[in-house]
């Protein structure tokens, strides 16, 4: 299956001309009669390694040890290209019942064929320290020790073979199948305004238009929509809440967020810290922020959906595809010459590695997924034109370059964390939005500039921590019972209300606005690493501004090609940050609280 993925009106014939996906480095078509061949190969060899291995591992030597792993980096390798060619096919084309039951009959056929190698981390985390230091002392053995680490950090909460058999053949009907409800049922929600239907995609875009009668149609229309079918996803969320309860408590975490803390390479504690300083900072950043822009777009208090609403002043400029390439691989190449020849080879005009415009069908959105080093990773973007659009290309170019790097390490050993994972793509938007600043040639231009980076950068630290709490609470309060709809949109209004200050109207309108947040239903607590990525390179790109850490972008690029391998801890130790410093946090925040002072300098000096 495809590692985590790393954020629709018909064609125009401007959007005609933008770069649609060509996954033909993987399958020609969903009829390709190599998938099959490749599913059946898949299954064989699922089914001889279990036959060679099984009940062996504890007897291995260090070099039959390596040649398992081999067989099943291999195995791993295939799955992959399988699996991440199905969804990619089904994320364009939502409402193609072919390509829809494709999707759902590879995935179940990947998670079935892969049932006989279930014992393996077993049995590896049966072994004894003094098994696996035997096999370390080999070279090439000791090139698999992350991939070995990160099974046997699980060790004390895997369950027998029985069970994690049983929990594996039923993911496809519990927790991916509710996910799978959740996507479907989202493509296909229709949106009205002026008579005009819209997907979700294109609706969105709408809350960024300049003119606020165009802005609350469309927030109304969002929210009237989000609750007309609250109903439904109130029990698509309650069900998979429960489910990962269920499994939780087999397995034994102590609380929601353990597993993926765990998976997440980072202790509780430090969540806790994070979050807890984000939510110390809610009035210095958000609220500060929201009582400036209520200001700017003339209203005592922004409606939800004008949070993210262009300045009356602000230079509407559409930019086009080629425009806003040329813009990025120019921040790219000013950082480092290196990170631009990673990024360029996306735009190849023989083979597009990007799927640009939004059209009927298509998820809304954006996203990169990875594939191992063999192959190359996809973008997914949904694009308008609009400046918040160029810095969406950074940031899932930024996730593209990364995966490049990454991937070198293997696929059994490239397994990164979703706090670091967000690291590459947060730093590349700042390098763009740092390089359009250093254009600007007014102090309005520069106020607007600025202001939309805050906008965003509280929209990744601070909104992502609110998110973060609610999950927290409706985590804690469905192991007592179900959620109602009242009760989540209850939970909805008073974390929204806190985060955002008395300068956002939250009110019964957009109360079920929770069923847009697709994280908490594709990976339950996914949201707090936006916030812990943005603070980590707040910090990083704070000590890259200070100039004192020599050849800062080779160190960090070596540092992104450790993300899978390495804690984040270890590779910031060449830039001097500390993350268990409880000042770490802080020091990244301080620069969001920075850019807000500049902003009330800005306004003073400027007649609107």
């Amino acid at each position: 299956m495809p590692k985590t993925k790393i954020s629709q009106s018909k064609n125009s014939s401007r959007e005609s001309k933008l770069p649609a996906w060509d996954l033909g480095d993987l399958y020609k078509s969903i009829n390709d009669p190599q998938i099959n061949k490749d599913l059946n190969t898949y299954k064989k060899s699922a089914a001889d390694f279990a036959k060679k291995y099984k009940g062996k591992i504890a007897k291995l030597s260090a070099k039959a040890f390596v040649e398992m792993a081999k067989n099943c980096e291999a195995r791993s390798v295939l799955g992959n290209k399988i699996g991440v060619f199905a969804y990619l096919s089904m994320v364009t084309q939502m409402k193609n019942a072919k390509v829809m039951t494709f999707y759902q009959n590879t995935s179940e056929k990947l998670n079935d064929y892969s049932k006989p190698v279930i014992f393996l981390s077993l049995e590896i985390n049966k072994l004894s320290d003094a098994k696996i230091n035997e096999w370390m002392q080999d070279k090439n053995a000791a090139y698999f020790k992350p991939w070995l680490s990160r099974i046997r950090m699980f060790k004390k909460y895997e369950l027998s073979e029985d069970v994690e058999e049983i929990l594996h053949e039923k993911s496809v009907t519990s927790g991916e199948g509710w996910e799978r409800l959740y996507e479907e049922t989202s493509a296909r929600l229709k949106y009205t305004v002026d008579k005009k239907e819209y997907n979700d995609a294109e609706i969105a875009k709408l809350t960024l238009d300049k003119n606020a009668q165009i802005r609350t149609k469309a927030g109304k229309e969002i929210a009237r929509v989000c609750t007309e079918n609250a109903p439904l996803f109130t029990l698509n969320y309650n069900m998979i809440v429960k489910d990962k309860a269920i499994e939780d408590m087999k397995r034994g975490f102590k609380s929601p967020v353990a597993s993926q803390n765990l998976a997440n390479r980072v202790d509780d504690k430090a969540v806790e810290a994070l979050a807890k300083e984000v939510r110390a900072n809610y009035a210095n950043i958000a609220h500060r922020f929201y009582k400036l822009k209520a200001k700017w777009l003339g209203v005592k208090k922004l409606e939800y959906w004008d949070r993210n609403a262009p300045l009356p002043f602000e230079n509407d400029k559409k930019y086009t595809w080629d425009e806003t390439i040329a813009i990025v691989l120019k921040a790219y190449k000013e950082f480092s010459p290196k990170l631009y020849d990673l990024a360029k080879d996306f735009f190849n005009k023989k083979s597009s590695w990007i799927d640009v415009p939004p059209r009927d069908g298509k998820r809304s959105g954006a996203f990169a997924m990875p594939l191992p080093e063999a192959y190359h990773p996809y973008l997914f973007l949904n694009f308008t034109g609009r400046q918040n659009d160029v810095l969406t290309l950074a940031h899932e170019l930024g996730h593209g370059c990364h995966m490049r790097l990454s991937s070198k390490q293997g696929d059994l050993n490239d397994a990164t964390p979703l706090t670091l994972a967000e690291v590459a793509s947060v730093f590349a938007e700042m390098l763009t939005f740092q390089s359009l600043l250093r254009q600007a040639k007014s102090n309005q231009e520069k106020l607007c500039l600025i202001a939309g980076k805050v906008n965003d950068m509280i929209n990744t630290a601070v909104r992502q921590i609110a998110f973060h709490f609610f999950e927290t609470r409706v985590h804690d309060e469905r192991r007592q019972g179900e959620v109602s709809q009242a009760r989540l949109a209850q939970i909805w209004k008073e974390e929204m209300s806190a985060s955002l200050g008395k300068y956002v109207n939250i009110d019964e309108v957009t109360e079920n606005n929770w069923v847009q947040v697709g994280h908490f239903f594709w990976k339950p607590f996914y949201v707090y690493a936006y916030s812990f990525a943005d603070c980590l390179v707040n910090s990083l790109y704070q000590v890259y501004q200070q100039g004192e850490v020599k050849d800062f972008a080779d160190k960090y690029l070596h540092m992104l090609s450790l993300t899978g391998v390495k804690r984040y801890d270890e590779i910031l130790k060449p830039f001097g940050l500390d993350a268990k410093d409880a000042k770490f946090w802080d020091f990244g925040l301080s620069l969001i609280s920075s850019y807000i002072d500049e902003l009330e300098k800005l306004d003073k000096l400027i007649k609107k």
